[in-house]
């Protein structure tokens, strides 16, 4: 039997509920079809609810507290084990395309970053590059979200050869030259966006592989709905900001949590007395907006999924045309979750709810998983790498913490965790916490703090009520913290097995 392929599609900060076989408010037929023809997990979860670390985390097995790229502004170091290398050394050709975002905007002379300024927008080194890159052995980049002055490597080359001589309009300051009051439609032609390219340069390499009867593990790594919100015409009307449900805060739900969630819901917060590296700190700011605001920002965000999947369609499509939809383990994700509204926040944060962490999690291989089953088995992303390689055949590192969830997708188990750890370390220590979820509890532990949160999923699904300090539920807490230190010591990986007595 062939090896599987594996195809790993990811968008970037997409909301769980933004599949329209789920959510009748948006149109994604090709989402759907995953859906039709795979499993989807409802439970799956990441190990941090920001990019970098989360990110590194698909590549190694690990949670950031393991692999080091503990948040935004850190890199994935280079001495450590990815997943791409199993899969080269076990004659699988393996590529990236799109967004990377394992190092940081900036580089210095002991943490070099291939991801920064002024690298990134060095055209020529990007048209040599053809080193191996975390395992990769083929990439094509970018860093920019929309219009965001990052933009450079891979997808700039490509926009020239493209013959769109006048990127730079379409582009911030100072790299471009667009007006950073234009809101919400972007005037990019399609042709141009990066979902374009993505979808262009993933399909090339498909066909690469089918030629050559290759075997490969390949990651099509979308940027979109992640803000700016921004999207090409047609797509920038193709919701009512009036027709669509706008989720809110509820009156009163942040008086029991942390203060950090209060804070949001003021005119002008005060975070200083988190701000311990005097780096920007996602999320500690106000989440004030006013109500026609809010409503543009998520008729603009669907509009962002919508043309995110019709580029996973072409990509479905031309699995199809070459003949290697059956032998290719398609996984469709993000990195992780993102709020409009919810609980009065935006974006992300420090705020570990379903919204921010849970995901969308589709998993199709025809005739191993079940097709139009959704299955309510925990997964996370730190989960990727093992299952992918079980499913190869392939001996899984005794580094990874990710547990295979090969015979789960499958249908062959039932499950193959009863836990999800959530870390979230956006400063040393200021900002450093852990969340805990079983099949019904969530418990969120803050480092050198008394207070916390502790919400009830079944009872309180939309996660209003914290009932972390609340009398009834002490002995609940007791024993949901002591789940979440066994999760802890369970979690760490034994570098080898023991082999002897002594």
């Amino acid at each position: 039997m062939k090896r599987p392929n594996i195809l790993l599609i990811t968008s970037d900060q997409q909301h769980w509920n933004t599949i329209g076989a789920f959510n009748a408010e948006l149109h994604t037929p090709n989402l759907d079809r995953l859906v039709r023809e795979g499993t989807t997990f409802a439970r799956a979860y990441c190990p941090n609810p920001t990019c970098t670390p989360t990110r590194a985390s698909i590549l190694t097995g690990q949670y950031p507290s393991q692999h080091g790229a503990w948040t935004l502004g850190t890199k994935l170091l280079e001495d450590r084990h990815v997943v791409g290398d199993d899969f080269a050394a076990n004659g699988y050709r393996t590529a990236l395309v799109g967004k990377a975002h394992f190092q940081p905007l900036k580089s210095t002379e002991e943490y070099p970053s291939l991801e920064a300024y002024p690298l990134l927008q060095d055209l020529d080194y990007w048209r040599r590059f053809d080193e191996r890159f975390y395992g990769f052995d083929h990439v094509e980049l970018a860093r920019n979200h929309t219009n965001e002055a990052h933009v450079g490597q891979h997808y700039a080359i490509w926009l020239e050869e493209k013959g769109c001589a006048n990127w730079r309009d379409y582009f911030l300051p100072p790299t471009g030259t667009m007006d950073k009051a234009k809101l919400h439609k972007w005037e990019i032609p399609e042709e141009y966006h990066y979902n374009t390219w993505i979808a262009e340069r993933t399909n090339a390499l498909l066909e690469r592989y089918s030629a050559n009867d290759d075997s490969f593990f390949l990651w099509a790594s979308f940027f979109d709905p992640h803000p700016p919100y921004l999207v090409p015409e047609p797509w920038d009307t193709m919701y009512d900001p009036e027709a669509l449900t706008i989720p809110e805060a509820s009156p009163g739900e942040h008086a029991n949590n942390p203060p950090h969630f209060g804070l949001t819901q003021s005119e002008r917060p005060d975070f200083s007395y988190l701000k311990e590296t005097g780096q920007e700190i996602h999320g500690y700011h106000s989440h004030l907006l006013p109500e026609a605001e809010r409503k543009r920002l998520v008729a603009t965000y669907y509009g962002m999924v919508s043309l995110l999947d019709k580029y996973i369609g072409r990509i479905l499509d031309r699995l199809d045309e070459l003949g290697l939809a059956d032998d290719t383990i398609v996984v469709f994700t993000t990195d992780h979750g993102h709020f409009f509204g919810q609980h009065g926040l935006q974006a992300k944060g420090g705020f570990m709810y379903e919204d921010l962490i849970k995901l969308p999690f589709l998993v199709r291989y025809p005739g191993r998983v079940p097709a139009g089953d959704v299955s309510h088995a925990m997964q996370s992303l730190v989960d990727l790498a093992p299952t992918f390689l079980s499913f190869a055949g392939i001996p899984i590192p005794h580094g990874m913490a990710g547990v295979d969830q090969s015979d789960v997708w499958t249908g062959r188990k039932s499950a193959a965790r009863d836990h999800i750890l959530c870390e979230f370390r956006h400063e040393p220590t200021t900002i450093h916490q852990k969340t805990y979820v079983d099949r019904r509890y969530k418990l969120t532990v803050y480092y050198n703090q008394t207070y916390g949160e502790l919400f009830d999923l079944e009872e309180d699904p939309e996660e209003r009520n914290n009932r972390w300090d609340d009398p009834a539920f002490a002995a609940i807490k007791s024993g949901l913290l002591l789940k979440f230190v066994w999760a802890e010591l369970g979690k760490e990986p034994l570098a080898m097995p023991r082999i002897h007595h002594a």
